[in-house]
This record gives structure tokens, C-alpha cells and sequence, in this order.
């Protein structure tokens, strides 16, 4: 059958920047979906404790005050998404995340920042797994196609409805049908279990990030680092 048409989880947030070791968690939304149809969903405002900057605000629309009145306090958020994530790796049910290395390492520095225990620590001191990108799995299976490669601009590559981007339930629905409409263009994906898909994509991601920095160093652009880890990071990422 595939694993695109079984259980996935998608996730998504909504921050207050795009650098993953410093921005924090304003919204968060897991949602499970089965063969690309929404089962249920779970979904977090947070207080993240600073002020969210208007930037941030203006994509995706929450303020520093509604945050502050309406959310919870951002550790007790933090806790509650690394707890509902983790209990599906348990089981071994796909996290499906756009651009995840992001989500995911946001998610681990806000852990550590406020004293909880990690993703793997929950884990029993193994890697989240398996995690689904869609962002690094098109990046491979189309590597040559131009425009941009922002969850808009796929999603209407291959058919997909976005409601409403930057809306964190909005993208993590997205997410988890994006990875299946890949799945039926792309047979050879869908024929992978999750745990070769995931080992796969930790090998596209890093043979990207050479590419990329040999790229910027043709450019002149030594000074830039490229991380090769893929689905955790601890360098700063760009937010698509």
C-alpha cells in the first residue's frame, strides 16, 4: 500500500523568527491524516515569553498581546508538543514536517531552554525517527526545477490546497499531503519504507549541503557553513 497512504502526523510551527536556536514557539499544531484525509488535531498558542517581533506578526498574525492573554506558558507548550511527537515515534508513525530540520531543532532549543528533557532523551536516547521532509525530498526527486521551494510554491507544484500559509494547522495538513501527492508522482519514494526514507533523506539533505557550499564558495562566499545534519541542527536555517 505505502507508507503515503497509512498514518502520518503532521506538524508544523509558527515562531517568532527564523533563526532555530533563538526564535521561539508561538503556535503548534500536530494533525493526524490517513491517506490525505484530516483524523484530528492538536493545537497550541503559546506566551513565548518576549516580544514577538512585527515581522513575525505580519506573516503569521498573532500578536505579542493575544500571545500573552491567550497562551500558555511556552515550557508547558514546549512539553506538551515534544510529548505528543514523541509518543508517535514510539509507535513508529511518521512525522511528516516541511523543512523539519527548522520545526525540529526550534522544538529541541526549546526544550533545553527551559530545563526539559530532549526529543531523544524521551526517545531513549535515539534519534526522532522517522521524519518525512518534503522540502528535502522534492530538493531530490526534482533537483533541477526552477522557482522557489517555499511549502507555497511546492504545494501548487503538485496540486496541493494551502488554505491559509503560515496558519500552523494550515501547514502541517499541508505538509502531510504534500508528502503523499510526492509519493504517487514519485513511485520510487512511496515504495520505501519510513525508516529507509528517513535514512535517504539524511543522505539528500547532506549531499545538498555540499553542493551548496561549493557553491557559495565559487561565488566568493567562503566564510558561510552549510549544516549537512538533517532532521536536528544546531546552526541558524532559512525559514521556507
Amino acid at each position: 500500500m505505502g507508507w503515503h497512504r497509512e498514518l502520518l502526523i503532521g506538524f508544523d510551527l509558527e515562531t517568532t523568527g527564523t533563526d532555530p536556536r533563538e526564535a521561539r514557539i508561538v503556535t503548534g499544531a500536530v494533525i493526524e491524516v490517513r491517506a490525505g484525509e484530516p483524523l484530528g488535531r492538536r493545537e497550541w498558542l503559546a506566551d513565548p515569553g518576549v516580544p514577538i517581533p512585527e515581522d513575525a506578526v505580519a506573516v503569521h498574525g498573532i500578536s505579542t498581546e493575544r500571545a500573552a492573554a491567550e497562551g500558555r506558558p511556552a515550557d508547558q507548550v514546549a512539553d506538551a508538543i515534544a510529548g505528543v511527537l514523541t509518543a508517535y515515534w514510539k509507535t513508529g508513525v511518521p512525522v511528516v514536517a516541511y523543512n523539519a530540520a527548522f520545526d525540529l531543532t526550534l522544538l529541541s532549543a526549546e526544550l533545553r531552554r527551559h530545563g526539559l528533557p530532549s526529543l531523544r532523551d524521551r526517545l531513549g536516547g535515539t534519534d526522532p525517527a522517522p521524519v518525512i521532509d518534503p522540502y528535502t525530498i522534492d530538493r531530490s526527486v526534482d533537483r533541477y526545477r526552477r522557482g522557489k521551494r517555499n511549502l507555497e510554491a511546492v504545494c501548487a507544484e503538485y496540486g496541493v490546497l494551502l488554505d491559509a500559509a503560515h496558519d500552523a494547522t494550515a501547514d502541517a495538513l499541508a505538509a502531510a499531503r504534500l508528502a503523499c501527492a510526492i509519493a504517487v508522482r514519485h513511485p520510487k519514494v512511496a515504495t520505501l519504507g519510513p525508516a529507509e526514507l528517513h535514512r535517504r533523506q539524511i543522505e539528500w539533505h547532506a549531499a545538498w549541503a555540499a553542493d551548496f557550499q561549493q557553491f557559495l564558495r565559487r561565488k566568493g562566499d567562503a566564510g558561510a557553513v552549510i549544516d549537512g545534519t538533517w532532521p536536528l541542527r544546531e546552526s541558524a536555517g532559512e525559514r521556507v
